[in-house]
């Protein structure tokens, strides 16, 4: 039996369907693999306004518009930092504008990316607010307090809201910035102004709106949608689809919220751990979607308060600013199933680039070690494929005399494999085994903002890109068939040219795959070619195979 040409067509199978199911996701549908979400309880989503219920079950709060709906326009607030312009609401002291400063935009490179904003179109909004009675929520009137509103040279930047008495209760909330981080401190202090005593519940809320962000990408697909993390239940996503008729509520007791796309996320982080809280997931009228927790604050006496501290978080999944925020908060630099693999490559990766101080020639340096590395396993696959390589002849000999009876065919090509001791299977095992590896290093360098904006030398800006005169797509394809030319004709015609097709085919994808990776296959294609050439030489296999 020809083990090897079941295991191309396998390989080859799975490729076009993974390749499908890619092509599907960035499309917008659903993919070919659902996975099962989280088990989460389910509530009737709420209608015609973006104030979330109690905990408790009490009253809603006040009859509050949707997003952008207020009868009279907000006055914003601009504040400004060393990483970012933003611009806050006077309705509720939301923010709803954030712009990196150390980010360009993809569409126009003149600008840089804004992340939050609030306009005809686009929405995408960080609100918070009390419910449990009448009191102050996102669209309750807020006064600006005296204060600056640019850091300048400052290490911190504190500006502060407070609202009027609503209900009872007043609310002042502060932002505070400090230098170097996008992770914004928000401290609110609630007091009962009343003269019975009241328990009110503190919401926090990412809004916005259905658009993917990604939707321009081909041939791979990255997570959008909502996320929670509880030390309980761990990470969990979610795409805005999946609560778009129903919403989601999970209980716990830590943990955070947040909205992910491909290297930026917004996250509300309750610090420290406060004891129980509900986090939901809901849709808003307008096509837009609510990712929030809510938090159960104590019982207030007249003339009594109560204070509540957490991060926001509002920029780019840098690994130097996610760990250490919150537990598990690294998991929005989604790698998936191969994050076990992935967090270890890109620890790597990165003390090369503290090295060599350009992120291409850390990629190259990071695909050396991993050849490396794995130089006892490749080396066996390629000795095995020479080994197939020298007995090919005789294979196509065997094949000719018995192309009448296959049974006899197949019992000749087990003993020449016997007799020559060669294992069919000894040049695809080795390569089965480094698959996860590869997958994760593929993660790494998609999933890294790291590599956003970064150039490598001449033509490449930006490894996170496609290659715009698609140099490396072309040089890559190219080593692809020279590997191929390396590796021993199949004496299966139909396999002969499957072997040449599958080259071609995986060169579309490349095409429009960030530079970043495409230089990496290069890198390790060129070293294959390499350590494939030493061994057949070495072995006195002639050097090229011919096409059939």
């Amino acid at each position: 039996m020809d083990f090897r040409r079941s295991i191309l067509w396998v390989i080859f199978t799975v490729s076009v369907i993974f390749l499908y199911n890619s092509w599907l996701r960035s499309h917008g549908e659903g993919g070919l693999f659902g996975g099962s979400q989280p088990t989460v309880a389910s509530a009737p989503a709420a209608a015609g306004s973006g104030v979330p219920s109690s905990l408790a079950g009490s009253a809603q709060g006040p009859a509050a518009a949707p997003v952008g709906a207020a009868s009279t326009p907000a006055t914003l607030t601009q504040v400004r930092t060393d990483l970012l312009d933003l611009k806050f609401s006077d309705r509720g002291g939301s923010l709803v504008y954030a712009r990196l400063l150390k980010y360009r935009s993809r569409a126009d490179t003149s600008k840089n990316v804004v992340l939050f904003d609030d306009v005809p179109g686009h929405t995408y909004v960080a609100q918070s607010g009390l419910v449990g009675g009448d009191f102050p929520n996102h669209e309750t009137p807020m006064t600006l307090l005296p204060g600056p509103l640019d850091m300048g040279d400052a290490k911190t930047l504190t500006v502060s809201f407070r609202s009027a008495v609503v209900g009872g209760l007043q609310l002042t909330r502060s932002y505070t910035f400090r230098r170097g981080s996008y992770a914004i401190e928000v401290h609110d202090t609630v007091v009962n102004k009343g003269s019975t005593e009241l328990q009110p519940q503190l919401y926090m809320q990412l809004v916005r709106d259905g658009d993917d962000p990604n939707k321009g990408t081909h041939f791979y697909h990255t997570f959008y949608g909502g996320a929670v993390y509880d030390s309980s239940s761990k990470f969990q996503k979610f795409e805005f689809k999946d609560f778009k008729d129903q919403a989601k509520t999970i209980h716990a007791d830590n943990g955070w919220a947040a909205i992910v796309q491909q290297y930026f996320a917004a996250a509300w982080l309750p610090q420290p751990v406060q004891g129980a809280r509900e986090f939901y997931l809901r849709k808003l009228p307008g096509d837009l979607y609510a990712v929030g927790v809510m938090l159960h604050l104590p019982k207030l006496a007249p003339g009594a308060q109560v204070e509540s501290s957490q991060h926001l978080f509002v920029g780019p999944e840098l690994q130097r600013q996610v760990e250490g925020l919150a537990p598990g908060f690294e998991l929005v630099r989604d790698y998936g199933w191969v994050t076990i693999i992935a967090k270890p490559l890109f620890w790597v990766l990165e003390q090369i680039h503290r090295v060599l101080g350009n992120w291409g020639w850390s990629i190259i340096g990071l695909t050396i070690l991993l050849k490396l590395a794995f130089f006892p396993l490749t080396a066996a696959s390629y000795r095995s494929m020479a080994r197939m390589k020298a007995v090919a002849p005789r294979l196509n000999a065997l094949r000719e005399r018995n192309k009448d009876d296959p049974q006899a065919m197949n019992a000749a090509m087990v003993e020449l494999y016997r007799k020559e001791k060669i294992n069919p299977l000894g040049g695809c095992l080795p390569v089965v085994i480094q698959i996860p590896v590869f997958i994760a290093l593929y993660w790494v360098l998609l999933s890294s903002v790291e590599l956003r904006g970064a150039p490598w030398l001449g033509w490449i800006h930006d490894l996170s890109a496609k290659d715009p005169f698609y140099v490396l797509p072309l040089v890559m394809t190219a080593t692809s068939f020279l590997q191929v030319k390396l590796n021993p004709t199949p004496p299966d015609p139909m396999q002969a040219r499957l072997m040449w097709i599958m080259p071609l085919a995986f060169s579309v994808m490349f095409f429009f795959f960030p530079a970043g990776l495409v230089l990496y296959w290069l890198t390790n294609n060129i070293f294959s070619i390499a350590q494939q050439w030493f061994i057949n030489r070495k072995m006195g296999v002639p050097e090229f195979s011919s096409a059939k």
